[in-house]
């Protein structure tokens, strides 16, 4: 079976490299050939530690890489199997994406989206064949989290999502099913939490230490929700919350001011170096 990626981002490098370990034929594309450059060195180099870490052998990492190939031109993509779209949160740019993907993929192809909060029927109007578009969401770090939403149009078919199951499960991941509503079920209860967070902070009631040493220890959660909110990026983060605002029309979850002054500001979080943490 063969997979095409695109979007060669942080989210596309890591299924990628996820894919590749599982055996899989991948094809990761995109447009700006630096960031294919990028995503290339960070798994060869994530390999060749695990080979001075004696967690695998030098065979193994050369079969491993010989599964990957990076193709800047999306016509490419035309023989794989599954192609899964991991470009950034805007409906109209993946709309794209995907007018593009089926008028060059193959009958059967099935067309997925890594979106975590935009609606997978809409991704799919773009299409000529919405029963093959689904939404595959992965979480972040996708190669260390073990949960993938599975989530389907208003008409993708049984067999669409089973088939869909079946490959996350190949990943050694756990599928679970949800509804095509704004943020699916992960993020429409994630978010509040991260946006209150943030709105804690605004009103100074705590500082970011703080609120996150209160719901670690309190919750015995892995990490704080300010902590959370800089790993997926202050930018992924508005974008949701903004979603879930528009698309269910309650006040509940409206972003908060503080929140939009970083995003405007450039702080996105661990991947600019300053958040509401500086890394």
């Amino acid at each position: 079976m063969l997979i095409g990626i695109v979007g060669a981002g942080i989210m596309g490098t890591d299924i990628a490299h996820l894919a590749i370990e599982n055996n899989y034929d991948v094809i990761l594309h995109d447009i700006d050939e630096s960031q294919l450059k990028h995503a290339y060195e960070t798994i060869t180099g994530r390999l060749d530690r695990y080979v001075e870490e004696k967690r695998l052998e030098q065979s193994q990492r050369g079969k491993i890489i010989s599964l990957l190939k990076l193709h800047k031109n999306i016509k490419d993509l035309h023989k794989a199997d599954i192609i899964i779209e991991c470009i950034p949160e805007n409906l109209e740019c993946k709309k794209n994406v995907f007018k593009s993907l089926d008028a060059i993929c193959k009958a059967g192809t099935i067309l997925a989206s890594n979106t975590s909060s935009l609606p997978i029927t809409s991704i799919a109007s773009a299409t000529k064949r919405p029963e093959y578009v689904i939404g595959i969401h992965f979480m972040n770090p996708a190669r260390a989290m073990r949960l993938v939403e599975i989530v389907g149009g208003i008409a993708t078919t049984r067999e669409t999502i089973e088939s869909a199951k079946s490959f996350v499960k190949s990943l050694g991941k756990t599928p679970v099913e949800s509804k095509d509503y704004p943020g699916f079920v992960l993020n429409r209860i994630l978010m509040p939490m991260i946006n209150e967070a943030i709105f804690t902070l605004y009103e100074g009631a705590a500082s970011a230490e703080t609120i996150d040493k209160t719901m670690k220890l309190g919750l015995n959660l892995p990490m704080g929700p300010l902590q959370l909110a800089d790993l997926i990026g202050l930018d992924v983060v508005i974008a949701i919350i903004e979603e879930l605002y528009e698309g269910f029309g309650d006040p509940k979850y409206r972003p908060c001011p503080l929140l939009k002054k970083y995003v405007e500001a450039g702080y996105l979080g661990k991947k600019t170096g300053r958040g509401f943490y500086s890394y």
